[in-house]
């Protein structure tokens, strides 16, 4: 996701580090390459140019000319503009302030919507509503059965009338099922239409007129590039929609879609799909702030935090707590304990993405998947507790031991034992760098304990002592 663009912005920033003061000439060769890494990650052309000028109008300016570390300067304000590009803020979905919520999806065919509506049943579920699912697409064979079979696996029941029956009636008589029911979400499943297709479009607006909606939501596939953009702005006009979800994230490494969408339609993308199982739960909040921290190489801690409070016990996190404050590295059971857990947080190259310190990871040590995990089980469970708790006993003599133990090879001990010494500095340079903004603003129980060790308490330096005068 944003790979490609990401790579081009962060090698443009280190070009000018180092370069001293800086002057329209220079800015003006960082500002090319700004261009050229927009365009070829497919970032509309109109979107590109104002940037472009936004970004110069802001860099000429005192803001940067004169400033100590000019290239921080930059950067900060690359990251605003993007920011400011993908929407500010983050945007939730609208409840209604009495009876269900109704959402409406539409998009085109093979966008997704049919598993965006389970993966949004499942999000509703895990807040405490109670989602109905309604199959309103009668035109594609088997589209209803495979939002029933996707109910089932998110236990959410599914209304439907069968194929005879039109979208129109269907959408009108799930609200009434809502309330018959006890139900106070109602997620529409439309048929997947062209935005040229006059007849089928007209069918979305009577839907939009008898069920009410409280959302309607886009669903667009982001690996489509430049016309993902015309799609939003046709069904924009059609429809007036409410939000964009993209989905296929994260098999597009240029993501084009996400930085012009917004722009172009002036409505908010709400979610991104970075995954097609259900059970991953792999519908994320798209917080464009987080989103540009992600594309400039500085990773998004935030959504790391919440991913890790989602599946740590309080029980672990009050461990964590401890060793972190009391400055005592992580030990192979704790290790073993991560590596569960991060299966459980979702894909592992997709959490490299989110870490603070991604490109000075060595990532082609890390095997993200299952594998990875039982070779690491295999080496640790190999091991005397006293081993586990003290890495540093494990000699040449032990680590051929343990090897043999395992059936593994002393190479892959000593990976995994170089992969617990790296999350250790990974952990002590989160604490000893002050970051404002970093953990201590989140309100979370993790987001406080992580966010409190740079300000920890440390011992009060010395006061010089007097010298006495020899009398």
């Amino acid at each position: 996701m944003f790979e490609s663009l990401g790579d081009r912005l962060q090698s443009t920033l280190k070009k000018i580090k180092g370069q001293g003061k800086l002057t329209e000439s220079n800015i003006s060769d960082t500002l090319r390459e700004v261009r050229r890494a927009f365009l070829e990650a497919d970032v509309n052309y109109k979107v590109t140019r104002e940037f472009i000028e936004q970004i110069k109008t802001r860099t000429l300016g005192q803001e940067v000319l004169g400033s100590l570390t000019p290239e921080l300067q930059i950067a900060r304000i690359i990251g605003e503009e993007l920011t400011q590009l993908m929407g500010s803020k983050a945007e939730k979905i609208n409840i209604a302030p009495s009876g269900p919520t109704v959402v409406m999806l539409v998009g085109l065919q093979g966008a997704g919507k049919t598993t965006v509506a389970a993966k949004l049943a499942l999000k509703f579920r895990k807040e405490g509503r109670k989602p109905l699912l309604v199959a309103a697409d009668v035109y594609r064979p088997a589209a209803i059965k495979q939002l029933q079979v996707l109910g089932e696996q998110t236990e959410t029941p599914v209304f439907s009338m069968g194929t005879e029956t039109s979208p129109v009636e269907i959408a009108e008589a799930s609200v009434n099922e809502a309330l018959a029911h006890g139900h106070n979400c109602v997620i529409i499943d439309t048929a997947g239409r062209l935005h040229v297709n006059d007849e089928l479009m007209d069918e979305l607006r009577q839907i939009k007129a008898h069920a009410k909606p409280s959302e309607v939501l886009l669903i667009v596939d982001a690996m489509t590039g430049q016309d993902a953009v015309n799609v939003a702005e046709n069904f924009n006009n059609d429809l007036d929609i409410d939000g964009v979800i993209l989905t296929k994230m994260d098999g597009d490494a240029r993501g084009g879609a996400a930085l012009s969408i917004r722009h172009i339609t002036h409505k908010p993308i709400k979610f991104i799909g970075v995954g097609e199982k259900i059970e991953a739960a792999a519908l994320e909040e798209f917080h464009p702030e987080r989103m540009a921290s992600r594309i400039l190489g500085q990773g998004d801690f935030q959504t790391l935090l919440e991913k890790a409070e989602e599946v740590f016990s309080e029980d672990q996190a009050k461990e964590l707590e401890r060793k972190l404050t009391e400055n005592k590295g992580l030990d192979f059971t704790d290790f073993l304990t991560q590596l569960e857990q991060l299966k459980n947080m979702g894909p592992l190259d997709q959490l490299l993405d989110l870490m603070p310190f991604k490109n000075q990871l060595p990532v082609q040590n890390l095997t993200p998947d299952e594998s990875h995990l039982q070779t690491a089980k295999a080496i640790i469970h190999s091991m005397t507790p006293q081993e586990r708790r003290n890495p540093r006993l494990l000699d040449r003599s032990r680590k051929l031991r343990i090897s043999k133990g395992s059936g593994t090879t002393v190479n892959q001990v000593n990976m995994l034992i170089s992969q617990l010494q790296m999350m250790n500095r990974m952990l002590n340079q989160q604490a000893a760098m002050a970051m404002p903004g970093m953990g201590a603003g989140l309100n979370t129980k993790m987001g406080r304990k992580m966010g409190a060790l740079p300000g920890q308490k440390r011992k009060a330096a010395r006061k010089p002592r007097k010298r006495r005068r020899r009398k």
